[in-house]
């Protein structure tokens, strides 16, 4: 199988994450409810994790690293934590479901910065005509799970940094990909990603870097943490404040095998790769007039494309059936549709990893091209 949905879930992982999954699920147990060496191990194994994932993202203290079941978990989080009815809140035109329906339910109709695709500058225009219209809280989609499109993060952070309002980063499609580093930009109150995708860790595994005091006062879930059990009253401080229950040890423990190997690579050899296959990708595809690639030289390895005269579902499926693993449809993300004006029809989408190979490229484009002539 080639696999090229990598922007659901990283399905090849590195043998260490398997390996450590497999250890931690033998040998440890009860994180931080006992002092026996099997619930030890599994503290030491939860906060090497917090350490690694600090590093990577420049987190000083690593109690801000709180572990989630994904990157909705985590944005559900921050939303709940920061956002009243009353709030303004500003949108990219890009945002996923699991950014809009969490507004939607605090009763919250956000400001959309609607900008063309890949137009950057307009969307940073955007940014300051809504800053000056009262704006009070961001939520910013840093690349597109549709079309790889990524935000002017910086240049809109400067922006938010300077007037003082806070940044909700949902880096499910950045983190490990493109480098990061929270204290840039002391905007971020929220940095919301998965495990399972740029970070090679194991599907029911996310992190949200708590940026914000307000977080920790706000607790979506309470219950038990270990800590403090004498106290009715959900504790206060980090990480236990949002992590109540028993925590997920073997896919933490896999999470940070896949951090380790994102450090030792280097996220920006990890985005050159892909987007040095993305372009001989969209190079193979330009033959084929009826293929409608939405590219773009800055895209990170994430490709939509649609075939003139022929549904996206359907060819997904005769792809699906020689072998080529993608994505049609809305990926979750009907605003980001609604940007490309692809709202009615979808796209296909193509989505790369570091172990994804020029060969597997090559292969696909033929196979697609000839699926178009057979239509």
């Amino acid at each position: 199988m080639i696999y090229l949905d990598n922007a659901a879930t990283t399905l090849h992982k590195p043998r260490a994450v398997d390996e450590a999954v497999r250890r931690a699920m033998h040998a440890a147990a009860g994180y931080a409810r006992g002092g026996y060496a099997a619930a030890m191990r599994a503290g030491e194994t939860v906060y090497a994790c917090r350490e690694q994932a600090a590093a990577l993202f420049g987190v000083q203290d690593p109690a801000r690293v709180v572990f989630t079941m994904n990157a909705t978990h985590a944005l559900n989080l921050a939303i709940h934590a920061l956002v009243q009815p009353e709030t303004r809140v500003v949108v990219g035109g890009y945002e996923h479901n699991a950014v809009m329906r969490p507004l939607a339910l605090r009763g919250v109709q956000p400001v959309v910065l609607d900008t063309p695709l890949w137009d950057g500058e307009a969307m940073v225009e955007r940014a300051k005509q809504a800053l000056a219209d009262g704006a009070e809280l961001f939520v910013l989609n840093h690349v597109s799970n549709v079309f790889g499109y990524a935000a002017p993060l910086d240049a809109i952070a400067d922006l938010l940094d300077e007037a003082g309002v806070p940044l909700i980063l949902d880096a499910s499609q950045s983190a490990g990909v493109i480098a990061l580093d929270v204290r840039r930009h002391p905007c971020l109150a929220a940095v919301c990603m998965p495990g399972h995708k740029g970070l090679y860790g194991p599907q029911g595994t996310g992190i949200l870097l708590a940026l914000d005091d307000r977080i920790a006062q706000h607790p979506l879930l309470a219950g038990g943490t270990g800590s403090r059990s004498e106290d009715m009253r959900q504790p206060d401080f980090l990480p236990d404040a949002l992590e109540s229950g028993t925590p997920n040890v073997p896919g933490i423990a896999g999470l940070a095998a896949g951090v380790a190997f994102v450090r030792a690579v280097g996220p920006e050899n990890i985005l050159a790769h892909e987007r040095r296959l993305m372009r001989e990708f969209v190079r193979a595809l330009e033959p084929e007039a009826r293929i409608e690639c939405f590219a773009h030289p800055a895209q990170t390895g994430v490709l939509s494309v649609r075939v003139r005269g022929a549904s996206c579902e359907g060819v997904a499926e005769t792809l699906a059936r020689q072998g080529v693993a993608v994505r049609a449809g809305l990926h979750c993300a009907p605003l980001a549709h609604r940007t490309a004006g692809t709202e009615e029809s979808g796209t296909i989408r193509f989505s790369l990893s570091f172990y994804s190979t020029a060969h597997q490229l090559e292969h696909a484009a033929a196979l697609l091209c000839q699926t178009v002539k057979n239509l």
